[in-house]
């Protein structure tokens, strides 16, 4: 029986010499592992982690990146003086266009032209009256629904320019200005 005693005292050493060894401190890579395992850890230091890691990659990105050169160039790039233009302001147009309960509606629309330069201005005097049939005839098509907002007003603009372009075939125009726009 004593033998039995000195067995079970060994193996309970033996079970306690494990214990002793698991709770000893851990030491490097293995003491992480061991916080990872926490609950709380993995709620909210992975996370902090992750943002840390983005944070600091960022920082060196822009840092490293020489964002300030690349600013100074644009800065030199900009010309000094504005791009030469030229306005050639059209008659104004009066037409009447299709109203939705068949009542009479009309439309007065002062336009200028954006050009190039001077030179087109000239050059595009003589093409005003076909501008100006192509500008009457699509607001003749017009109601007033598709004028309402400034969405309407946009696509009016963009339907002109893309007409006065055709009409003023060898010149190209940049941009239809609205001066005036009445809806009666």
């Amino acid at each position: 029986m004593a033998s039995k005693d000195k067995e079970a005292d060994a193996e309970g050493a033996g079970e306690n010499t494990e214990a002793v060894g698991d709770a000893a401190p851990k030491k490097g890579f293995g003491k992480i592992l061991g916080l990872l395992k926490s609950k709380k850890m993995l709620m909210f230091g992975v996370p902090a982690l992750v943002v840390l890691l983005g944070g600091g990659g960022a920082g060196a990105y822009f840092f490293m990146s020489g964002g300030d050169e690349t600013a100074a160039e644009h800065v030199e790039e900009v010309p000094l003086t504005p791009p030469k233009v030229a306005f050639s302001d059209m008659q104004d147009i009066l037409v009447n266009i299709q109203s939705s309960d068949g009542t009479p509606a009309y439309l007065k629309l002062g336009v200028s032209l954006e050009l190039d330069d001077e030179e087109q201005k000239i050059a595009l005097e003589p093409l005003m009256p076909r501008i100006t049939d192509q500008f009457q005839a699509y607001l003749r098509e017009l109601r007033l629904d598709d004028l309402k907002g400034s969405a309407g007003v946009l696509r009016l603009k963009e339907e002109l320019l893309r007409r006065v372009n055709v009409a003023a075939a060898p010149y190209k125009v940049r941009d239809v200005l609205l001066k005036e726009m009445i809806v009666q």
